[in-house]
């Protein structure tokens, strides 16, 4: 069912009661979403003084393994819009059974998986092309945290239920008991029993598990609330598995530019993929920052949409895009303060510290263009736009292809004179490259969403 807006779905005014609903979904899922860089940023800084090569391991290793992860990310956006759809058209049973559905699907993945990336660890982290000491501690790390896939993938399911249910709430006290163990873990593991990068993947694999199991109890609460059996449906997991194919063809596309950034930066040498580890991990904190308000966007467009009012999806979206670009300014205005002041808590090799400080100005810059991307990014996934999705960011992935193979081609040329100069304006350029996918990613986004064409209604899409 598709419905056009009064005046050919424009806008309609803003009331103040979609600021405090975009707050009350944002604030927590924020809170929630920056514990999840806060695993890798507290590996980072606790692995990061084992040595160099130990963090160009870490960086290495955390790329594959979210990767692995983030593959099914459909998991929590998929299920988050067909949960609010079927919650806006007032079925909230059939909302539960759906997140059900999810989180089976998300148990038999992330065990496949798993098994996948332990027993390929070595022949997976050899494609980055790291120096041999590094790539030891590479496939140290993945062959042990890989145990936290299945875990992880449950984290997703179920978080996607919660939001759906217009609760991000449960999330956070969640995230927040995920984080406090894995910092005590990893403590004890790295430090108190000396057992080095090793250490950090065991306190990793315990803090996950822990965060699974705690919202895996929280869904069954509410299945018994609504009396939806608990039961595996083959063909309705099968079902779910097919809704998110597009989700997933986009995510696989956006990996691959991640993981040829991370190629790029392994060529460059161990100090620019240490510096890249780091410069990267600061990011994906900002951009879990940002990523509240599309969270939100995402719980609020399915729950619109499934009512059938056009009128306030518009509305809200044109609310949370000015909140998103206004997060990014000031997160980068932070950032660019504390630029020589962060990569300290990283590691304590100067020339690796410099280029952490100067891949972080074009870090600062870019954040008001990603606080544009990822809130249009969630309105269209709540609104189970996954077609468009998965076809722009293909699009996406050609057309940075040549810029960052550029870099690539320029690396001897970039470090010419192995200064630590030259290595910070060669993390500096692959920041550069990033960027300009990101203005890509954005234009592709401003021009679906002027557009009526993802506004469908209904339960389902």
């Amino acid at each position: 069912m598709r419905e056009q807006t009064p005046g050919g779905g424009r806008e309609s005014e803003e009331t103040p009661s979609q600021h405090r609903e975009i707050l009350r979904l944002a604030l927590p899922a924020f809170l929630a979403l920056v514990a999840e860089p806060l695993f890798l940023l507290t590996d980072s800084a606790i692995v990061g003084h084992l040595g160099t090569p130990q963090l160009a391991g870490l960086g290495v290793a955390s790329a594959m393994l979210l990767t692995a992860a983030n593959l099914f990310v459909f998991l929590a956006y998929g299920t988050t819009s067909v949960v609010a759809r079927q919650l806006g058209a007032g079925n909230r049973a059939g909302a539960i059974a759906a997140g059900i559905d999810g989180t089976w699907l998300a148990v038999g993945l992330g065990a496949v998986t798993a098994v996948v990336v332990a027993a390929a660890a070595g022949p997976i982290c050899r494609v980055f092309g790291a120096s041999p000491e590094a790539l030891g501690h590479a496939v140290t790390y993945l062959r042990i945290s890989a145990i936290s896939i299945p875990a992880m993938l449950v984290v997703l399911a179920t978080t996607g239920v919660l939001r759906g249910l217009q609760d991000t709430r449960t999330p956070l006290a969640a995230s927040a008991l995920g984080f406090t163990s894995n910092i005590a873990l990893n403590l004890l593991f790295v430090y108190g029993f000396g057992w080095g990068i090793a250490g950090s993947a065991h306190g990793t694999v315990l803090a996950q598990t822990g965060m699974a199991t705690a919202l895996v109890v929280v869904l069954m609460r509410e299945a018994a609330r609504q009396q939806v059996t608990l039961r595996a449906h083959p063909g309705r997991i099968l079902g779910a598995a097919r809704t998110g194919i597009p989700l997933l063809v986009r995510t696989l596309a956006l990996r691959a530019v991640l993981l040829v950034t991370t190629w790029v930066a392994a060529g460059l040498g161990d100090v620019p993929l240490a510096a890249y580890q780091v410069s990267a991990t600061i990011w994906s904190f900002l951009v879990f920052a940002l990523d509240a308000i599309a969270i939100a966007a995402q719980a609020i467009t399915g729950r619109t949409l499934g009512e059938g009012d056009v009128v306030r999806t518009r509305s809200a979206t044109t609310l949370m895009v000015r909140w998103g670009i206004i997060g990014g300014f000031v997160l980068g205005i932070v950032l660019l303060l504390l630029r020589t002041v962060l990569p300290n808590l990283f590691t304590s090799d100067p020339a690796v510290q410099a280029a952490i400080a100067a891949a972080l100005v074009i870090v600062a810059l870019s954040q008001p263009l990603s606080g544009y991307v990822f809130v249009i990014d969630g309105v269209l996934i709540g609104a189970g736009d996954g077609r468009w999705l998965a076809r722009a960011m293909l699009a996406n992935l050609l057309l940075y292809l040549p810029l960052i193979l550029g870099v690539h081609l320029m690396g001897d040329w970039l470090l010419e004179d192995g200064s630590a100069r030259a290595t910070g304006n060669a993390v500096m350029w692959l920041w550069l490259a990033f960027t300009g996918f990101m203005a890509i990613r954005g234009v592709l986004m401003w021009a679906r969403v002027r557009t009526d064409g993802w506004m469908v209604t209904g339960a389902t899409r």
